[in-house]
């Protein structure tokens, strides 16, 4: 990995440069909530928790990181296809990982698509093992 990568906490006017990175890499919906407004309300709700990987002034990478108070959770943890497989995208979920950690979370999760085979591919790597049973469901509110 360049040494010019580094890392820091995500700020809402990242929203932008996250949006654009977010469209570009495969696998990944953007869907409800995902609006500035939204991202914002997550942010405040889950301060320090969420990183950004840059190049210079670049957004490189990207990853949503907060908790409900009993469990952690990582969304859209996303790569520019540039800089994939080069440890950017680990580095972002480690970090995310020691921040849930140090609040005292025992367990995290990630929701990924199941037609998303090369991010299903990318957390087993890391030891993120598929959750058997479970069916995601929800409602519009």
């Amino acid at each position: 990995m360049s040494d010019n990568i580094k890392t820091r906490e995500f700020s809402i006017s990242d929203y932008e440069a996250a949006l654009e990175l977010w469209q570009r890499v495969e696998g990944l919906e953007i869907a409800e909530g995902d609006d500035r407004e939204s991202v914002g309300h997550f942010l405040a709700r889950n301060p320090r928790l969420s990183k950004v990987a840059t190049d210079g002034t670049v957004m490189v990478g990207i990853a949503l990181c907060g908790h409900d108070g009993r469990r952690g959770y990582i969304y859209h943890l996303a790569v520019d296809p540039a800089y994939q497989a080069r440890g950017v995208g680990k580095r972002l979920m480690d970090e995310c990982l020691n921040g849930l950690r140090r609040i005292g979370l025992k367990r995290a999760l990630i929701l990924v698509a199941n037609d998303n085979l090369r991010g299903r591919k990318f957390w087993s790597r890391y030891g993120w093992e598929e959750v058997p049973g479970p069916v995601v469901m929800g409602i519009d509110l």
